[in-house]
């Protein structure tokens, strides 16, 4: 967890999803006109978390203590981040004033992360997580690859090699828990809060069809912007994505 900005605007709160960590944010941060906290959950950053138990709940709890105080909040979630918000803005109510969701997770009522997931990947998972419990071992994301290039395409964009350093750097790419991906996420104790979706038009990871109806499961609706890019707008786009979250926080 970290924390930048100038006081008396709201708190910008940057929830990184599976296999990252709040390094994810490095890029964006300077570009955001407001304080932001970038988030880190348990699992890293000396926090501890066992992946083959770690819940939803216990990522909320983790990241309602970094926001401490701030009051106001916006909730800014990247893809199975998103399994986060509605927890954490029911336990912070009325703070959160507005959400901002960069591709990101949102199983039908009472589902999880597994239904918002490509059913080739959620059918690994399965099977990945059923092989582990039965066997006894454990069960992680890779982690930063053995061959960075098999991550220059992996987003639906071709990166650049500067880019393709930084997401395959270990303090970036982290090997995470599956668990959480099988625990009930539910929107139902979430207020009419604003909530913007940015869809990212050429994401592979979660393709702009999976976005559509993860937006239409939001109970108050939201508000769509696209951006012809990738799964990782706020490292790909850092100053496009800025705009956006800027846009909301004024």
């Amino acid at each position: 967890i970290y924390s930048v900005g100038m006081a008396g605007d709201p708190t910008i709160v940057l929830i990184h999803g599976g296999g990252t960590s709040a390094g994810f944010w490095d890029r964006l941060v300077p570009h955001l006109d407001a304080p932001a906290i970038a988030i880190d959950l348990p699992g890293r950053a000396g926090k501890p978390a066992d992946p083959m138990t770690f819940t939803v709940a216990e990522g909320v709890a983790s990241i309602v203590v970094d926001i401490g105080a701030a009051d106001p909040v916006i909730l800014v979630a990247h893809s199975s981040g998103g399994l986060f918000v509605p927890g954490v803005a029911a336990a912070i109510a009325p703070r959160v004033v507005a959400i901002v969701l960069s591709a990101a997770s949102v199983p039908p009522e009472g589902g999880c992360g597994l239904d918002c997931m490509k059913p080739k990947h959620r059918d690994r998972v399965v099977a990945g997580i059923e092989a582990a419990r039965r066997d006894g071992w454990v069960l992680t994301t890779p982690g930063a690859p053995d061959d960075p290039e098999v991550m220059r395409t992996a987003y639906g964009i071709e990166i650049d090699d500067e880019t393709l350093e930084f997401v395959n750097d270990p303090a970036r790419a982290i090997k995470d828990s599956m668990n959480f991906y099988f625990q009930p996420v539910s929107w139902a104790t979430v207020g009419p809060v604003p909530v913007t979706y940015v869809k990212n038009l050429r994401d592979r990871a979660v393709p702009p069809d999976l976005q559509d109806e993860m937006m239409a499961r939001l109970p108050y609706g939201c508000t769509v912007i696209e951006l012809d890019t990738g799964h990782v707008p706020a490292v790909t786009d850092p100053a496009e994505f800025a705009a956006i979250v800027n846009g909301v926080a004024r």
